[in-house]
């Protein structure tokens, strides 16, 4: 009897506990105007008294004077002006720093095409010319390679025909059929380790650059943008460097 009771008693109780879920109730919407950003809508004055110390120190480091060039640094060709001298750029701030660091020299450099976003008008060259050049916060890698593994990279140019700027690399096709590769004006040793410096963006494979992948990475902490602005305030006067790197006879 008493196992029956208290069967009843936990009947009720789990009957007591049960409630009944309400329907889904859907809040009200309410349509808002949308506000269109144009010239049209007022400045907060407020908020600009608080940033204007902060943009007029900004202004006035963006525009200070870090180099000179007589002639407009450009990003056109096979061998454009301004791709040349970041490429050079790249390989003196890496070859530096493997000396310091590794104890190695630093054999060439490579560079996108894509990662160089606008040109430097002939004048002075602002800081804030670098950034707009430069605009992403990619590091320069180092990448220990095979001699037998450059022959990717040398693939790429002939597959490709792509201006990716270089330095201390001389790479020939006809018809996009390698004719002659150079690496400090000497052919490859098959080998030999090289040290190649790029962005940390390229040696992921961005561009479809996958031949890096076989290579050994070595971070340098280096900024690109950081070591463009230091070269160029190394630099007062910049000379174009026109040279042919890059020499794709019979491209369409």
């Amino acid at each position: 009897m008493k196992n029956k009771f208290l069967l009843i008693g936990i009947t009720l109780a789990a009957l007591s506990a049960c409630k009944t879920v309400s329907p889904l109730q859907v809040a009200n919407v309410e349509t808002r105007k949308n506000i269109s950003i144009n010239n049209e809508l007022k400045n907060d004055e407020e908020f600009l008294k608080v940033i204007e110390p902060y943009k007029q120190k900004l202004d006035k480091e963006m525009n200070q004077k870090i180099s000179h060039t007589n002639s407009d640094l450009t990003k056109q060709g096979d061998n454009s002006n301004l791709g040349n001298l970041l490429a050079d750029y790249t390989f003196d701030g890496a070859d530096e720093w493997a000396k310091k660091n590794l104890q190695k020299s630093v054999d060439a450099a490579l560079i996108n095409i894509g990662g160089i976003r606008t040109t430097i008008g002939k004048g002075d060259i602002l800081l804030k010319s670098v950034f707009e050049v430069m605009p992403f916060e990619n590091e320069v890698i180092i990448i220990k390679m095979k001699g037998t593994d450059l022959q990717g990279l040398f693939d790429y140019y002939a597959k490709t025909q792509v201006n990716n700027p270089v330095s201390h690399l001389y790479i020939e096709t006809k018809n996009r059929q390698l004719t002659k590769t150079l690496i400090n004006g000497k052919e490859v040793n098959p080998n030999q380790d090289y040290y190649i410096a790029t962005s940390d963006y390229l040696a992921l494979g961005g561009d479809n650059m996958k031949f890096f992948a076989k290579g050994e990475f070595i971070p340098t902490g280096i900024k690109l943008r950081d070591l463009f602005i230091s070269y160029f305030k190394k630099n007062p006067e910049v000379v174009a460097n026109t040279d042919v790197r890059l020499n794709f006879i019979g491209k369409k």
